[in-house]
């Protein structure tokens, strides 16, 4: 699946066969942060954590964020959500 393949997605009432990460991915871009948050609390593998950090930044919880950012082994980066939000699909296409 490529990048535009899972945008056009995004116009479906249910996501593609994707793996969790791209699900809640999916959910979150069309604005079921819940549902989202849901697909990617049931592990806490370091992709899991990752997803679960940007959610949560997403939410405005930064702390929170940063506890998964670390779980992820990763730094929280100063960009926007949108750029994080590609940056995340591509990274799990």
């Amino acid at each position: 699946m490529t990048f535009e393949n899972f945008i056009h997605s995004l116009n479906e009432n249910s996501p593609p066969p994707v793996s969790e990460e791209l699900k809640s991915l999916w959910f979150d871009a069309k604005g079921d942060w819940e549902k989202a948050h849901d697909v990617i609390s049931e592990k806490e593998t370091k992709s899991h954590c990752l997803i679960h950090a940007y959610l949560h930044r997403k939410e405005g919880d930064i702390w929170n964020a940063d506890y998964w950012y670390r779980k992820a082994g990763k730094k929280r980066k100063e960009w926007s959500l949108e750029e994080e939000w590609e940056e995340l699909v591509k990274n799990f296409l």
